[in-house]
């Protein structure tokens, strides 16, 4: 059996796999977890994170407006289902006015490493980059420098140092909805000079894995196991109805995490239910957060339906784990 290398979760969200299920992911029974007018002026909620926090859960969520403004909004939940998400976006805090503009803010991750919880989103500053900021208490937010020059998207933190590096994948691109992308890993010191990038993987050509043919990108923060980092990250098709966003899962080395040990050739969650096929952006299912228990194993997942709602899954590291190396991509 694989092992989760972490924390215990025991108060973690989780239903148990229904009889007769033949995917790897289940989804939790009362979809959607967030509605589109959680907020004052919402005009949907989707592609957020959460992370434990005190006797409870905290989260960063993406919450367009009913103007179809991009910006991320502090919450807080004590079952990781309920959530009250402040009307106020975060405000940052710096040294530099520079880097302070807003021009956007979506698709947040948070990342807990030491002693802060780090938050990376796709920030505008003359096209899309990634945004750097840490808090204690999600109530004090200080923004760091952009890592990345644009075009870039889906900035996603490893949770520790490896080696003598923090590291981040993410997904150079360009400044529209991209019509390709894969993964690379880049590597700090000090979380403001990022350098040392490293190819990680791609999207698949041809019909060995059509589902992730088009771009790829990371999802939520990996979740370190006995085999590897545990990487469950999006993959995107062209079809004749316009893009379609699936989700799957990879196995990376724990000292060089650009090295790909297993990847799934078949998808593990798809836009099948009517509020991941019907809304904003029709045929979305994207995944930004997890939950994960070390003592038994479990993984709760937050994802985006349709770029309109949030909804929650379960899975196991066993399952997905199995699930690669029983339809490996070759």
């Amino acid at each position: 059996m694989s092992k989760i290398i972490g924390k215990a979760l025991p108060n973690m969200p989780w239903q148990d796999k229904p009889e007769g299920e033949k995917m790897p992911v289940w989804r939790y029974t009362e979809n959607p977890i967030i509605g589109r007018h959680a907020t004052k002026r919402s005009n949907s909620v989707f592609n957020s994170a959460v992370v434990p926090f005190g006797d409870g859960y905290a989260g960063i969520f993406r919450c367009d407006s009913r103007s179809i403004s991009m910006d991320i909004f502090p919450g807080f939940s004590k079952d990781g289902i309920h959530w009250d998400i402040s009307d106020t976006p975060v405000q940052f805090e710096g040294a530099d006015p520079e880097i302070l503009k807003r021009e956007y803010r979506y698709d947040p991750r948070v990342c807990f490493i030491e002693d802060r919880y780090y938050i990376t989103w796709c920030n505008g500053y003359h096209g899309p980059t990634i945004g750097v900021a840490y808090t204690y208490d999600f109530k004090k937010f200080v923004q760091l420098e952009n890592a990345f020059l644009p075009y870039n998207r889906n900035g996603v933190l490893f949770p520790r140092k490896i080696g003598d590096y923090y590291m981040m994948m993410s997904r150079p691109s360009d400044t529209g909805h991209t019509p390709f992308g894969d993964i690379y890993v880049s590597q700090t010191k000090d979380f403001e000079f990022w350098g040392r990038h490293r190819y990680m993987m791609g999207a698949v050509k041809g019909d060995a894995s059509a589902w992730q043919s088009t771009k790829i990108g990371p999802g939520p923060i990996p979740i370190e196991t006995d085999e590897g980092w545990l990487l469950i990250y999006h993959g995107v098709i062209t079809t004749c109805n316009g893009y379609v966003y699936r989700v799957g899962c990879a196995l990376l080395d724990l000292d060089e995490p650009w090295k790909v040990k297993e990847r799934s050739s078949d998808y593990i969650l798809a836009p099948y239910e009517p509020y991941e096929c019907n809304g904003d952006v029709p045929n979305v299912t994207f995944p930004c957060a997890t939950l994960a228990d070390a003592d038994t194993g479990r993984i709760a997942m937050y994802y985006g339906c349709a770029d309109t709602v949030t909804g929650l899954a379960f899975t196991t590291v066993d399952e997905l784990i199995t699930y690669m190396k029983e339809n490996p991509l070759k």
